[in-house]
């Protein structure tokens, strides 16, 4: 993995919610006033979704005494705490840019019809345990003892794990017997 990627990834959220033009949201963002903190609700329709990865991003807007104000929140950000789903909205485009020239009802998204509020997540990471080749090496060298090859034996190319671990029980198996006559 790429060292940038590597460090993008260490600062991703382990889920995140899906989120879809149109929507009307609830935004829960932690703010910080001088020694104390709390969280305030920003509630309203996504207009546009942009970025990728850590700089992903999308805008809420709301109309606040008549006066449209519109909010970008970065997706991967710690200070943003969790966004409910309000309402489920139709949209055909992917930048709902047109909303702002609108007023009062017009302002809105249609409802989409038959649509459950569900708020559903994204698992972004995961975690991965990959063992290099060196690990199972040893793993396979601690548990089988080392036989000595004669000289009219040849040898074969490296097997899977569970083929050396089989022949490692059969062998296991085998010295057994022997023991036990």
């Amino acid at each position: 993995m790429d060292i940038i990627k590597a460090i993008e990834h260490e600062h991703l959220k382990e889920k995140i919610p899906v989120l879809k033009v149109g929507n009307t949201v609830r935004v829960h963002q932690r703010i910080k006033e001088g020694n104390r903190e709390r969280i305030q609700v920003f509630e309203g329709i996504i207009i546009k979704k942009q970025g990728g990865g850590v700089n992903a991003t999308f805008t809420v807007r709301r109309i606040a005494s008549g006066v449209g104000v519109e909010k970008t929140f970065l997706i991967h950000s710690p200070l943003v705490e969790k966004v409910e789903l309000v309402r489920v909205g139709r949209a055909r485009r992917a930048k709902l840019y047109y909303l702002r020239d609108r007023v009062g009802k017009a302002a809105k998204t249609k409802e989409q019809i038959g649509a459950r509020i569900e708020n559903k997540e994204i698992t972004v990471k995961t975690a991965i345990e990959e063992e290099t080749v060196e690990e199972v090496k040893e793993e396979v060298t601690t548990e089988a003892p080392v036989e000595e090859v004669k000289a009219e034996e040849t040898v074969e190319a490296p097997k899977a794990e569970e083929d050396v671990k089989e022949e490692v029980k059969e062998a296991d198996s085998e010295e057994t017997k022997k023991d036990e006559e």
